[in-house]
């Protein structure tokens, strides 16, 4: 009787534990047999929840170390040109020579356009004659004067003043003439060219568009609470999306004075060599900006941290006896990088930080450890 009563239990729970766990089933059981009111049955019942119950949770861990952590602030930024210019002609006239085409490099006083000078050339020459015959004629005027004392003193100062008066009308018409050839006033890219030969133009027509794209500027908002942690000289890191994967580092060459009323940030701007002309004027990058340095930090994954109602939690591995189990740790984290934050206290180093399984324990739980990470950062 014994021990087909004990049998009949063994298989009850056996064929049920698909179904509940072992403690429902030993509950199960009983109630199906209570009614033989057997003394075995008892027994068996009794020494059955005697048995504690205790869970068992494959977890992988990570060793914490010490390392030194960056904090940055991460922007969006964009790119501008170191200048841009529109050219406009000085002069009026019709075009009768390209120097120049989009695309092409010039370099600065390079000719690019060339206005028709014929009537400007002839008044030229006009003024030229004119004050050779002014500036002989106060010579001549000045020795008689001074020399000789021949002549009035108003003669004398009539033709110095026609002489001067002469001289300047010439300078002048010789700059204008001069600048009916229209040239780079930097060294650059003709991006872009706006008329042809034979198109006419005046005093403010613009003929072309020049770039310089080395270097290259590029502009950021940074928020008012980093007001303090922003300088000139400061780290910055770039990367353009357009680009691929290179990342460009440069620093800061400029923090501005002022807050924008509408975002509630500064702008800075960062140079950036751009010898082949790949990063182009309005293109968007991810900045980086170093904030501080921490040394000898505690670096953990974010992924690691269990959020709570007061703030966040991890669990280590610790040995206790011959069992391992986790051990739930309260705490209090620092600056944060990407998925990476510095935890001040809490951790110590050398001990197990439980990275995968994490969300699957809790304090004083069995722990089996199956794997080991290389590090926090994943290296």
């Amino acid at each position: 009787m014994e021990s087909t009563t004990v049998n009949f239990i063994e298989k009850w729970i056996m064929g049920h534990k698909c179904k509940m766990s072992a403690s429902l089933c030993l509950v199960g059981a009983v109630m199906v047999l209570s009614a033989c009111g057997s003394p075995e049955v008892e027994s068996f019942v009794d020494a059955g929840l005697d048995t504690e119950f205790r869970r068992v949770i494959n977890v992988e861990v990570s060793p914490i170390v010490t390392e030194p952590f960056i904090e940055e602030i991460r922007l969006t930024s964009v790119a501008t040109a170191n200048q841009d210019v529109m050219i406009e002609a000085e002069e009026s006239g019709r075009v009768i020579e390209l120097y120049a085409d989009r695309g092409d490099e010039v370099r600065r006083g390079a000719a690019i356009v060339k206005i028709d000078d014929t009537i400007l050339r002839t008044q030229v020459d006009q003024a030229r004659a004119a004050s050779n015959l002014a500036t002989q004629t106060w010579e001549r005027r000045k020795r008689l004067f001074e020399e000789d004392q021949v002549g009035s003193e108003i003669a004398y100062l009539e033709a110095r003043t026609a002489a001067e008066e002469s001289s300047a009308t010439l300078a002048g018409l010789e700059e204008r003439l001069a600048r009916t050839l229209v040239r780079a006033p930097f060294s650059g890219v003709l991006d872009e060219r706006h008329v042809d030969v034979g198109t006419m133009v005046g005093p403010g027509k613009t003929v072309g568009r020049i770039v310089d794209l080395n270097p290259i500027k590029v502009f950021a908002g940074v928020p008012e609470r980093y007001a303090m942690d922003v300088r000139v000289g400061a780290g910055a890191q770039l990367k353009f999306e357009a680009l691929g994967e290179g990342v460009y580092t440069s620093s800061i060459r400029y923090v501005g004075s002022t807050i924008n009323p509408r975002s509630r940030t500064f702008s800075i701007e960062v140079e950036v060599p751009n010898p082949n002309g790949a990063i182009k004027p309005e293109m968007v990058s991810n900045m980086s900006i170093t904030r501080q340095e921490v040394e000898d930090a505690i670096v953990v994954p974010q992924d690691a941290l269990i959020r709570v109602e007061r703030g966040y939690v991890a669990f280590v591995a610790v040995d206790r006896g011959q069992v391992e189990v986790a051990e739930r740790r309260d705490l209090v984290l620092g600056p944060t990088r990407r998925n990476l934050v510095v935890v001040t206290d809490g951790l110590r180093p050398g001990e197990r930080l439980i990275v995968m399984g994490q969300k699957s324990v809790a304090d004083g739980d069995r722990v089996n450890v199956v794997g080991i990470g290389r590090g926090q950062d994943g290296r």
